[in-house]
Order: structure tokens, then C-alpha cells, then sequence
């Protein structure tokens, strides 16, 4: 397919990026306001509602059995419809069990999207592309964003509609749009047809690794950098969309010339910078004492996650491309594990020492940097890492 056609995958791709982030971003930009407002939220629930959301990232391996019965392209629409639908409907469940079963049939679309859609990624993009590729769709996904947020002035403050008209309006746009890209774009074919059981290679173990250790670190950010904000500093709600906004703004033109970047020097350099900035980042998180200062963290800290390109780019290159989409399903978990554990273990900590939290987020930096050292310059099949190499290339199926 020629690459200035409308109808070729990368297109798709991005346009399937562009609606997943458009309607995720309003359902997360009102659901405290939501749950509060409407359902009477304590921290107890909210906490439950969180926990929750992310038992389908942990399930994602349960994907490749899916596509026994499904195409990838179809699976992936289906569940961004089902994601629309989840939270289309969320307005109309103003209570805790409803808001429980509305976020948890939001997340199944939203988490089983992601998964086959960084499967079709790394089979759609050529290897020297896919890293400004995925610049490129970072900054899709920040437009989208900033659409979504402007939706919510003009439905919520200028025409004075409720919650329930936000969540249908927004998800019901993302549901046609779906449809509207199933009858657009054709069945676009896979290079190398996947393997339809689980694989967990040995090979692949500093891909795994790296994964993991990203989770945790992702958990900190989310969970508490933004909590930090508002205990210690006192941010209010405007405020903090303010930062959410800047840091929409920041990818949207930046993320494509990392993308860029990323390709120009290699993975290992990539996520080295990465994880060096992050040490700072986090280090500095457990003693600032200045907003602003932390505000400008944050926001170094959200770009810096654009770096985490290169793990995808990385595990491209050393993939035998029959692995990708189970690889990708198993990657989804691991990188979830951390994220049922963390928050709640974390959060006990916080009690007592909001410091060590900050501080456990540099040790986990500190481990990925040395981790990212063992990418060799040239990664490839046979030659994944610097050191602990597999002797088989084929082990581990399921």
C-alpha cells in the first residue's frame, strides 16, 4: 500500500489512537469530579475503582486466545468499541456498583485495544520507521487529548449539559467513529502470521525486565507524583489540568522529533538518557519544596516517558515476527503486575514517608539504567543482549 494513500495501516493506526485517547481522556479528566459529585466517593471506593480498572492490563495475556476466534484489525476495533460503550454509558450508573461495572467494561476495551494495537504497530511499520512512527502517534494521542478537554468546556460550561450528556456525547462520537473506520479501511494483511498460544522466551528476559521495572515506575508517576501536588503544594482541580494540559502540549510537539531522535541513536543511548533523567526527576520529587519546581518535574518526568519508545523499537528488532502479538499480550501483564502491587503497598509507605516513595521510584530507575547498559548497539535475533544471552532462539512457547 502506497504510503501517501488514506487507506493504508499506519493511517488506521493512528486513527485508532486518536479516538481511544480522545474519549479516555474525558472519562479520566471527570471521574473525580464524577464520583464525588454523584456517587458520594470516599478514598475507600475510589481506591476499590482504581484497583479495579487495572485487573484487565493484568489479564491482558488472556488477548492471543482471542484472536483464535478474531483478526487482530477486528479485535482491535471491537474493543475500542467496547471501550466507547463503557464509557458512553457511565453517566447513567451515578452509584458505586455502577461506576465499578461501567470502568471495568471501559478498561476491557481499553486495555485489550492497547495490546493489539502495539502488536499491529510493530507488524505494520517497517523496524528504521517505527520509531518516529511512534513519535508521530504520541502526538496524535496528545491532540486527541486536547480535543477531549475541549469538548468538556464546551458541553459542561458553555452549553451547561451534565455529566451524563459529556460521557454519551463523547463516547457515542468514539462508537461511530469506530464504525466508521471498520467499513472505511480494508482487511489489511500481516506479514508473518502469530503464534495463537502464549510465548515467554528466555531471549527475551531483558524485555521483560524492562517492562516490569517501567509499570512500577509509571505507578509512582501516576499515583503519586500528581497526589503530591495537590497534599503538599495545595494544586486545586484547575490547576492540575493546567499541568495535564502543558504536558498535551509538550508531546504534541516534541514527541515526533524524539520519535526521531530515538531512531538517530539507538535504543540503548535512548533509554539511557531515559532512565538518568528519571533518577533526577524522582530524586528530586523527594525534596522539593517549591510548586512551580515541582510542576516543571512533572512535566519533564511525563517527557521523559516519551524515551520508552525505544523499549518497543528494542523488542522490534530482537522479535522473531511470529512472537509479536503473544509477546505483546504477556508484555501487557508483566508491565501490570506492578501496578496491583505498587499503589497499595506504596501507598502504606506514603503514610509515613512520602520521601521513601519518591526514593523507591529512583531505585527502580536506578535498575533499569543499569539494565538498559546490556542492549547491545546492533540488536538483533542471536544477539539480544550484551550479556546473559540465551543459547536458544526458539524456547519457551506455552
Amino acid at each position: 500500500m502506497p504510503a501517501h494513500s488514506s487507506k493504508n495501516p499506519q493511517q488506521l493506526l493512528l486513527w485508532m489512537t486518536f479516538v481511544m485517547s480522545m474519549v479516555f481522556a474525558v472519562w479520566q479528566a471527570l471521574l473525580n469530579n464524577f464520583v464525588i459529585e454523584k456517587a458520594a466517593f470516599s478514598g475507600a471506593e475510589i481506591g476499590m475503582l482504581q484497583s479495579l480498572r487495572e485487573v484487565p492490563g493484568f489479564l491482558a495475556f488472556t488477548a492471543i486466545f482471542v484472536l483464535l476466534l478474531i483478526r487482530e484489525q477486528s479485535f482491535a476495533l471491537i474493543s475500542l468499541a467496547v471501550l466507547s460503550i463503557g464509557i458512553a454509558i457511565t453517566g447513567f450508573f451515578p452509584s458505586v456498583l455502577g461506576l465499578y461495572l461501567t470502568t471495568v467494561l471501559m478498561s476491557i476495551g481499553f486495555h485489550y485495544f492497547e495490546t493489539i494495537n502495539q502488536s499491529l504497530t510493530l507488524q505494520w511499520v517497517d523496524k528504521q520507521d517505527t520509531a518516529g512512527f511512534l513519535g508521530k502517534a504520541l502526538a496524535w494521542r496528545s491532540a486527541a487529548a486536547l480535543m477531549g478537554y475541549g469538548s468538556i468546556w464546551q458541553v459542561m460550561s458553555w452549553m451547561k449539559l451534565d455529566y451524563v450528556w459529556m460521557y454519551g456525547i463523547i463516547g457515542t462520537l468514539g462508537l461511530i467513529a469506530v464504525l466508521i473506520m471498520a467499513f472505511y479501511y480494508p482487511r489489511f494483511e500481516i506479514a508473518e502470521p502469530q503464534h495463537k498460544k502464549l510465548i515467554f522466551r528466555k531471549r527475551y528476559w531483558l524485555y521483560y525486565a524492562l517492562t516490569f521495572l517501567s509499570g512500577a515506575r509509571r505507578q509512582i508517576f501516576m499515583v503519586f507524583a500528581g497526589f503530591m501536588m495537590v497534599e503538599k503544594f495545595g494544586y486545586s482541580v484547575s490547576e492540575i489540568t493546567a499541568l495535564f494540559l502543558i504536558n498535551y502540549v509538550v508531546n504534541l510537539f516534541f514527541a515526533p522529533a524524539i520519535g526521531r531522535f530515538i531512531g538517530r541513536i539507538g535504543e540503548r543511548n535512548a533509554l539511557v538518557i531515559e532512565y538518568v533523567g528519571l533518577i533526577i526527576v524522582f530524586a528530586s520529587y523527594a525534596f522539593v519544596e517549591h510548586a512551580k519546581v515541582a510542576a516543571a518535574l512533572y512535566v519533564i518526568d511525563h517527557l521523559l516517558f516519551a524515551m520508552a519508545i525505544a523499549m518497543k523499537t528494542y523488542f522490534q528488532k530482537i522479535a522473531d515476527p511470529k512472537d509479536i502479538a503473544a509477546s505483546m499480550s504477556v508484555s501487557f501483564t508483566i508491565n501490570h503486575i506492578a501496578a496491583v502491587i505498587i499503589p497499595a503497598l506504596l501507598g502504606i509507605l506514603w503514610l509515613s514517608s512520602p520521601q521513601w516513595v519518591f526514593m523507591i521510584g529512583v531505585l527502580f530507575a536506578l535498575c533499569s539504567l543499569i539494565l538498559s547498559l546490556n542492549i547491545p548497539s546492533m540488536p538483533q535475533p542471536g544477539n539480544e543482549t550484551n550479556w546473559g544471552k540465551s543459547t536458544k532462539i526458539n524456547d519457551g512457547t506455552i
